[in-house]
């Protein structure tokens, strides 16, 4: 009894030898067990052991582009000499006298930008302009006492009316008006200011004529000091004078 028992046990060990002895494919690694004497083989799938290399891998790359992906760092910029400050009125060319609320930094692509803050009561707007554009928008200081008796000597001039017509003198006129320089908007109301004998503005003429005449009014009224009516008065004055 005791052969057939280590009979068959033999046999057992030869078909562990075989499996031992087998070739393995190449999609399967073989790893050796020894378990109370006796060797086991153990099939373990190479797929599995790639898909996991692969996963390390990808784990060290993702832990490397984000220890990598710092944020760019901020550009220093220089100081800015400022030509105003809150409190200050200013004038705008396209949109005339208006007052400086004061200056912010804001930052704009990782760099600092210094802005003036400018609001224009009358038009019920505000406007941010960064410094380092105050020459190119044309913003400026209000016109000097001297500027503006220039302005008003050119109101008592005699009109210089050019033989083209009204769609182009119209232009002419808007672009005088933005260009924000009190004598310029002076002789479009010197122009389209008409006597008694000469009837009366048509309804484009009246448009022009009041919106040169709201602008330079307040420029008048930054300057001297008073409110706009008064300004607006006294320039009517002037023109209601000429002969």
């Amino acid at each position: 009894m005791a052969k057939t028992i280590k009979a068959k046990t033999n046999s057992k060990a030869k078909k562990v030898g075989a499996v031992k002895a087998a070739p393995s494919r190449k999609s399967v690694d073989s790893v050796k067990i020894t378990v109370k004497g006796r060797k086991t083989v153990v099939k373990l799938d190479s797929r599995k052991k790639k898909a996991t290399a692969t996963k390390a891998k990808a784990s060290k790359l993702v832990v490397s582009k984000a220890s990598n992906s710092t944020p760019p760092p901020l550009i220093a910029k220089k100081a800015e000499k400022l030509d105003f400050a809150a409190g200050d009125f200013v004038v705008y060319p396209a949109h005339g006298v208006g007052q400086v609320e004061g200056v912010e930094v804001q930052m704009i692509s990782g760099i600092e930008v210094t802005l003036y803050a400018i609001s224009f009561e009358k038009d019920r707007m505000r406007l941010k302009l960064p410094v380092t554009k105050v020459k190119v928008s044309g913003l400026r200081k209000l016109s000097s006492k001297d500027r503006l008796k220039d302005a008003l000597a050119t109101l008592q001039g005699r009109s210089q009316v050019r033989r083209i017509m009204w769609s182009r003198r119209a232009q002419e006129y808007e672009v005088k008006i933005n260009s924000g320089d009190p004598v310029s908007i002076a002789e479009v109301l010197r122009d389209l200011k008409k006597s008694g004998d000469q009837g009366e503005q048509s309804y484009s003429e009246r448009q022009i004529y009041q919106a040169a005449l709201a602008r330079l009014a307040r420029e008048v009224a930054a300057i001297e000091k008073i409110d706009e009516k008064k300004a607006t008065e006294r320039l009517e004055t002037v023109l209601s004078s000429i002969a």
